[in-house]
């Protein structure tokens, strides 16, 4: 099999990349996996240094809006996972532009592509902020798609364009909706690597508005297995919620890091409320569930391991936050 993995340097794509190459899905024994990235700020080589020198591995560096390198890497392979996104939801605030053509028309000459080489299947890795904020309960796939930040409308609009593409054309497009990730090797913009790093560092920490927002967390190695689970056993042209099971306030994860670094409140400073900040995210999981999908990761442990992980691996992020690229916090994947 072969297998070709977009964004697969950033923070999630490389943790299924290295799952992968390590043996971790039996389905996918032997694949030969073809990353293409282009290596943004959060795209990042370092990521994928422990399966650099695998057999089966092969990086391009490239961008999913170039049709002509498209057409020159897709074909031959069986699948493609497609993680390649603009995800920052302050960067898309600041400027919608690059979303709109990351997330957009990167997704549709990827399905393009796909078309052309007759590639079997395709994997969109989406987002559960597309469905908006939703006060009590949890969305199933059949929920109106009402994002409500500029990142969340292209990504939903990426969604759409895959479902188009199953119903005009009959690609197998298959499209799944995350939590908030957390893990290893995620960029230290994101909530719990930024607070994690300045803590370690004695720096304050910064949260947004009364801390109230909910959000539901999922660890980067369950989610990596999920989308696995949809490439070898979902349906062309369904939509896969993928959740965690733990629901947190940002005040309440606040709390959780503060207590492992034995710091107080003292830390926390403050910060205006993003706009349009979506109060509460919640997914109904059932139809992955239904697959053979559950959580294997408990919160209490993947926090612990990630706390350290940050404290272990200070030559990965430190570089990264002396860039200046962490800016301020955001929940998200």
């Amino acid at each position: 099999m072969r297998l070709l993995v977009t964004g697969g340097a950033g923070f999630i794509g490389s943790a299924y990349v290295r799952a992968l190459l390590a043996g971790a899905y039996p389905s996918c024994a032997g694949a030969r996996v073809t990353v293409l990235d282009k290596l943004t700020y959060a795209g990042n080589p370092a990521n994928l240094a422990p399966v650099a020198s695998h057999p089966g591995y092969t990086f391009v560096r490239g961008d999913i809006t170039d049709a002509a390198l498209l057409a020159e890497v897709v074909p031959g392979h069986h699948a493609i996972v497609n993680f390649a996104a603009e995800t920052h939801v302050d960067r898309s605030i600041a400027g919608a532009a690059g979303f709109v053509t990351t997330n957009v028309q990167g997704t549709q000459r990827l399905l393009d592509a796909a078309l052309s080489a007759g590639v079997h299947t395709v994997v969109q890795v989406s987002t559960d902020e597309v469905y908006g904020s939703i006060a009590a309960g949890s969305w199933d796939e059949s929920a109106p798609l009402l994002p409500n930040s500029p990142y969340s409308a292209a990504k939903a609009g990426g969604d759409l364009l895959c479902r188009a593409y199953h119903r005009t054309y009959g690609l197998d497009v298959r499209v799944t909706r995350c939590a908030n990730n957390y893990g290893p090797y995620q960029y230290p913009e994101k909530v719990i690597p930024l607070f994690v790093t300045n803590l370690i560092d004695g720096l304050p920490v910064p949260l947004y508005g009364d801390g109230g927002n909910v959000r539901e967390w999922l660890h980067v190695d369950d989610h990596c297995r999920a989308v696995q689970l949809v490439l070898d056993k979902g349906c062309g042209g369904e939509v896969y919620n993928i959740g965690g099971g733990v629901e947190l306030t940002n005040l309440a994860l606040t709390e959780r890091l503060l207590a492992a670094f034995g710091a107080g409140w003292e830390q926390v400073v403050p910060v205006a409320d993003r706009p349009g900040h979506d109060r509460r995210y919640s997914v109904d999981s059932s139809k992955i569930e239904a697959l053979g999908f559950e959580p294997g990761v408990g919160f209490e442990r993947g926090l612990a391991e990630v706390v350290r992980w940050y404290r272990d691996h200070q030559e990965w992020w430190r570089p990264l936050k002396t860039s200046g690229h962490e800016g301020h916090q955001h929940e998200g994947h």
